[in-house]
């Protein structure tokens, strides 16, 4: 599978969970701007069969290499993001980074990993660690009441337990926008345009210093088929970046963890 074919099937599957994607891409595109892809977002676990590794193959099968280490220790997180090297003859935007993060669930509570060790083991075949593909979706069955006792220790294990393997976030550079002046602009005209954004730690995380601004909505609540009932539970987000040169005069390309932390919370149940 080619990079476009592999993030247009990405996206397709991120706006099922996202309508407000749609939506806010379309009035963004009606000002005559051009949707520049900063970065996609995946979750999943960290067992070696499910982990940053396993979820990273497709990518690196295609060219992407692993060009930061975070952690996450309020979260207990680790995560990785991925770029594609650049080719000096496009003349565009870099291709899209890819930021994988993994739950340490050695830090759990033994139901937890008991319980996703559970949702683990009912994937059927197991995970292949050569994969060529990114099997989208969740590979088990899970209870609403899993998710609650999940949700109760930490609302990132229950969001990768409701939802499986997929793009948690698309993000839109801001940097290749050119009617917005600046973050605080585009957050402005969202609102206008109805959209609640994320409001912890700061509608905008991050800073010019820290080299990096970003914002996002909060995720839209959505139906999801549980074993024991439909429930709506919050799907996926939207996230807006702005990227700025570093000492070098080369934009900036990794993350900041702190500003990261807050945005994870744009999938809380609320």
């Amino acid at each position: 599978m080619s990079e476009d074919a592999l993030f247009e099937r990405l996206w397709d599957d991120y706006v099922q969970l996202n309508p407000d994607a749609t939506s806010i891409r379309r009035l963004i595109e009606n000002r005559g701007e051009r949707i520049v892809n900063d970065h996609i977002a995946l979750r999943t676990f960290d067992d070696a069969r499910v982990g940053l590794d396993w979820l990273a193959a497709p990518f690196e099968r295609l060219g992407y290499r692993a060009s930061g280490e975070y952690d996450f220790t309020a979260k207990k997180l680790n995560a990785r993001h991925y770029e594609m090297p650049s080719d000096p003859n496009d003349g565009g935007w870099a291709a899209p980074k890819v930021f994988i993060s993994a739950l340490r669930l050695d830090e759990f509570s033994p139901d937890l990993r008991r319980a996703v060790s559970d949702l683990l083991d009912q994937a059927s075949p197991a995970p292949a660690a050569n994969h060529d593909d990114l099997d989208l979706g969740r590979p088990w069955n899970v209870s609403f009441e899993t998710y609650e006792r999940l949700r109760a220790e930490s609302e990132y294990a229950a969001w990768v337990a409701a939802f499986g393997f997929r793009a948690n976030h698309f993000t839109v550079l801001c940097n290749a926008l050119s009617t917005f002046e600046d973050l605080a602009a585009l957050n402005a005209f969202l609102k206008t345009s109805g959209f609640e954004l994320n409001g912890a730690g700061g509608e905008i995380k991050g800073s010019p210093e820290a080299l990096l601004e970003q914002s996002s909505t909060l995720a839209p609540h959505v139906d999801v088929e549980f074993s024991d009932g439909t429930h709506r539970i919050p799907g996926c987000y939207y996230e807006f970046a702005r990227r700025y040169p570093g000492p070098d005069g080369s934009l900036f390309q990794g993350f900041v963890a702190k500003s990261a932390d807050r945005i994870f919370q744009s999938t809380d149940r609320r």
